[in-house]
């Protein structure tokens, strides 16, 4: 933790410290299609990662799992079954590569999946 500077653009908002989250691992790590519930900066360390986003406004094209999981989607956005979701050929992406020493803002609920291309490490911070 001595090693992990919170941005200055993290005081913006409600003036509580963050939450601070590490994230280490290998080529290949999926994290799923989803949304997080506060603001979040997502700092790339090491590594790179490719990132798809889609907007808040998207969510009914995103097919939302029901209870707990409602924050994460039903999709694949890398090989998306039409066939299953048709409602998902109305979803719009933006995708790119987060390389080190890069950071990417995601406002709150903004959809986003993330895969490791690299052995990587990566911090975010969520503040309100």
């Amino acid at each position: 933790m001595a090693d992990i500077c919170v941005p200055e653009y993290c005081s913006v908002g409600n003036g509580l410290d963050p939450d601070i989250n590490a994230w280490f691992g290998p080529e290949a790590t999926v994290s799923p299609l989803h949304q997080d519930p506060k603001a979040n900066l997502l700092c790339q360390v090491v590594g790179r990662k490719y990132v798809k986003l889609c907007a808040a406004s998207m969510t009914e094209c995103l097919y939302p799992n029901d209870g707990m999981l409602s924050n994460t989607s039903q999709l694949d956005p890398e090989n998306v079954d039409y066939s299953r979701y048709p409602g998902a050929r109305d979803a719009i992406f933006t995708h790119g590569i987060l390389g080190p020493g890069e950071v990417l803002f995601l406002p709150v609920k903004h959809w986003h999946y993330v895969r490791s291309l690299d052995v990587s490490f990566s911090v975010s911070f969520w503040w309100q």
